[in-house]
């Protein structure tokens, strides 16, 4: 008897099932915004510079670039007594004596600035009773990530995807070692504290130094909670309990705008979307811990009592009780002698035609990772309103997501894939040619090209875990997500290229991902074709990309593997 069917005799289909699916999916609908916060709390207002001290009283003259429009980043340079320069001619210096900013709509870690006092000195008024403090000194600490710092909330971006990387290597190792659920709840936490301590930062350092932490603790939640999802479910509805936890993260792209619309402070609306996690932390000891985990080590009591509570929540009590060690042992007895089997990242790569799933994939993955984040990061430089654009962004992963899933049953797994990317580097590459005094344009591109890596994420999932063997599921699928993360955290640094020239961004954007979709052309179908159980079963596989013969419908069913379920992010397998 196999897991499956140990999970369908206790009940895949009850109020246990539901219950868990909450649980695990409150928590989903908020990563959204630790995911695309600084969207919001990285956005750069209109700016000039800041007169001289001694500039005399008067209109302050700016000089224009070249579309005639305020310099932002260069003034006049101030003589004494010397006339006032016009908008074309007169020498200009940067802005030595900071920046002055439109703070009408909102605030950001952009324009942060914190004083400190110093030397205080207290009076105390005898008469009316209040005391006064006085400054002999006074310290001002600007952020001010405009112009030549610009590039440092980049930086700070892509060190929150270095941790989702790092933390995606680490804990994964961990939770294999102590469990799903331990690294689950400390990852909770670790993204409330982190989170809301981010909120306090007295420097941009530190800063990144705890938006590096929130992403550690992102990864953490992504892969505990893909397993926790699906594993007590039937095969025939872990296809529908994945799309729904993706629906979670999907709504909370619907949040953030709103949230940060009604917060415009970017330290509140930073505090907002962390303090939620310490309900989550308080919540999750009443998720269970991962049957099969306990099982592979060796937890055969504390497997069967949950094995229990599950039939017993689900009406299904007297099952339960029928279920023994011996049988639990017999049933899971594939699971544990495939634990005991040592693969390594090198077996990847030591078959060709397991070296090419891998080469493949590798470069699909990371190309939709880097595509994706450049336009999901990117909605500030499009010229629309900013909410009403994130709204939009959030939107198009339902019509692309439910498209991706009729597309992958009918068409096929490859078609999906590579069109996906073609198209999505497509667009991405047309905005070169779109000038920016078309926003509607250029925003229908971005969004376009936006569901079409959505589409790519949801293929990718599923494609990926029915090209690698059983045996290396789980080091193929670890290898895929690192590759993703790489791409996610070389995209902010990409954008920087905008100061030589701004068409470097969207060409590298474009062309990587076009290349990730010619890669996807040389992977064989897997629609309708049993998975892999070894290494030798790939190799023995016809490299033909049209779709195998159609199988039995129950079959079909035996061998579906879920889409991923949080979207974008580091997968558990």
């Amino acid at each position: 008897m196999a897991f499956s069917e140990l999970m369908d005799r206790v009940g895949s289909k009850g109020p246990f099932q539901f219950l868990n699916l909450v649980l695990l999916g409150l928590p989903v609908l908020n990563l959204a915004n630790h995911n695309l916060l600084q969207i919001f709390t990285a956005t750069t207002p209109a700016h000039h510079c800041r007169p001289p001290p001694n500039a005399s009283e008067g209109p302050w003259v700016l000089p224009k670039d070249r579309n005639g429009k305020p310099e932002m980043c260069l003034r006049f340079i101030h003589l004494p007594n010397a006339s006032l320069p016009n908008d074309t001619q007169g020498a200009t210096e940067p802005c030595l004596d900071g920046w002055v900013y439109d703070l009408s709509t909102t605030s950001s870690i952009v324009t942060e600035e914190l004083a400190r006092q110093q030397g205080e000195r207290r009076k105390f008024h005898p008469v009316s009773r209040w005391e006064a403090v006085r400054s002999r000194d006074q310290t001002v600490y600007k952020w001010d990530l405009v112009c030549s710092s610009n590039k440092v909330k980049e930086v700070a971006q892509s060190l929150f995807m270095a941790g989702t990387l790092i933390g995606g290597i680490v804990l994964g190792d961990l939770s294999d070692r102590f469990g799903r659920k331990p690294i689950l709840t400390c990852s909770y936490l670790l993204l409330a504290a982190s989170g809301s301590s981010a909120a306090f930062s007295p420097s941009v350092s530190v800063y990144m130094v705890f938006r590096f932490l929130c992403g550690w603790s992102i990864s953490g939640i992504v892969l505990s909670t893909a397993i926790l999802n699906v594993e007590c479910v039937s095969i025939q509805t872990r296809a529908i309990m994945s799309t729904l936890m993706g629906y979670f993260y999907t709504a909370g792209q619907f949040l953030l705008p709103g949230l940060a619309y009604a917060i415009p402070q970017w330290r509140w609306l930073q505090l907002t979307v962390s303090i939620p996690f310490f309900a989550f932390f308080l919540l999750s000891w009443w998720i269970p811990e991962s049957i099969r985990w306990m099982v592979v080590s060796g937890k055969f009591s504390k497997a069967l009592k949950i094995l229990r509570r599950v039939a017993t929540l689900n009406g299904k009590k007297e099952e339960g009780e029928k279920l023994s060690m011996e049988e639990l042992k017999f049933s899971m007895q594939k699971e544990i002698s495939l634990a005991k089997a040592k693969y390594s990242i090198a077996d990847l790569f030591r078959t060709p035609n397991l070296r090419r799933v891998t080469f493949c994939l590798s470069l699909a993955w990371f190309s939709t990772g880097f595509a994706y984040y450049s336009l999901a990061m990117g909605v500030e430089e499009f010229g629309v309103n900013l909410y009403f654009l994130q709204l939009i962004f959030g939107g198009v992963d339902i019509p692309a997501k439910f498209i991706a899933v009729l597309s992958i049953n009918h068409l096929g797994r490859h078609i999906t894939q590579s069109c996906a990317l073609l198209l999505a580097g497509g667009s991405i590459l047309a905005l070169i040619f779109v000038p920016s005094d078309l926003p509607t344009l250029r925003t229908v591109l971005a969004v376009f090209g936006k569901g079409c890596l959505s589409s790519s994420f949801s293929c990718l999932f599923l494609y990926t875990s029915e090209l690698y063997p059983t045996v290396i599921r789980q080091t193929g699928m670890g290898i895929s997500n690192l590759w993703t993360r790489v791409g996610s955290m070389a995209a902010p640094l990409v954008k920087i290229t905008a100061d030589f020239q701004p068409f470097i961004p969207n060409v590298l954007f474009g062309t990587i991902t076009l290349l990730g979709g010619g890669a996807a052309l040389f992977l064989p179908e897997t629609l309708n074709r049993p998975l892999p159980e070894t290494i030798e079963d790939i190799e023995t596989w016809s490299w033909q990309t049209k779709k195998p013969k159609q199988e039995p419908e129950a079959k079909k069913a035996s061998q579906r593997i879920p889409l991923h379920p949080c979207g974008p992010g580091p997968d558990p397998s």
